[in-house]
């Protein structure tokens, strides 16, 4: 199974910190956010990897480069533009080709092991939920039997981790468009499943959040 990062964002809220790095590269406990997704893909055995870029996407080819010093082959999507989640998913297929493959937002932290994911699924996507944070108290969406609901509740948050197949994008067309409504669509026919998690992951999306999360990190470090 393949595995594609979105590092394409501009991370706006992150600024200053993201005037001159982009949000993937931000170092957190002695490690890049991105480092922390691609040793966990590593640990479950995905090795093959796509990501996408735009924003100072250059700075992620020249540290990351081809990946073989992780232990893993990479090749870059780039973007003029952000082109947000499904878009920038949309434009990598060509790429990540006809099976299912994992999707992560590159601007997350989890401790959520990998290897848990399904090795295949029956729908059309697969997402992980975690438990709502004070920035999300509401969540996004609700898990019944295993069904992923936009309607239901109680709701999760989605972690931006998930197993996509291509054809979640059969009716979708080249452009900037996020992931959100093709989810919900394939959730109105039933074709979403998922899981909860309630370990640790944080949505890095503001200097205070990448603060607490680095505080954490640091005292759970072995000295």
């Amino acid at each position: 199974m393949k595995a594609m990062i979105l590092a394409a964002g501009r991370g706006e809220r992150m600024r200053p910190l993201t005037d001159t790095t982009p949000k993937p590269l931000l170092d957190v406990a002695g490690r890049r956010l991105i480092e922390y997704h691609i040793q966990n893909l590593v640990a479950a055995g995905i090795t093959e990897l796509v990501i996408n870029h735009a924003y100072l996407g250059e700075q992620i080819e020249m540290l990351l480069a081809d990946g073989s010093v992780y232990g893993v082959s990479i090749q870059y999507s780039p973007e003029r533009e952000a082109l947000e989640t499904g878009g920038g998913i949309f434009n990598a297929l060509p790429l990540l080709g006809d099976a299912p493959f994992v999707v992560v937002n590159g601007d997350v932290w989890t401790d959520y092991p990998f290897q848990q994911l399904p090795d295949s699924i029956a729908g059309l996507a697969h997402l992980l939920l975690v438990n709502n944070p004070e920035h999300n108290p509401l969540g996004d969406f609700a898990l019944r039997d295993g069904l992923v609901s936009a309607t239901a509740e109680p709701k999760f948050t989605f972690s931006g981790i998930s197993i996509l197949r291509p054809e979640i994008f059969a009716d979708c067309q080249p452009g900037i468009f996020p992931l959100a409504p093709v989810l919900r669509q394939a959730m109105q026919i039933g074709k979403v499943m998922g899981e909860h998690y309630a370990g640790g992951w944080c949505d890095v999306g503001t200097p205070e959040r990448l603060q607490q999360l680095e505080q954490k990190l640091r005292l759970h470090q072995p000295q």
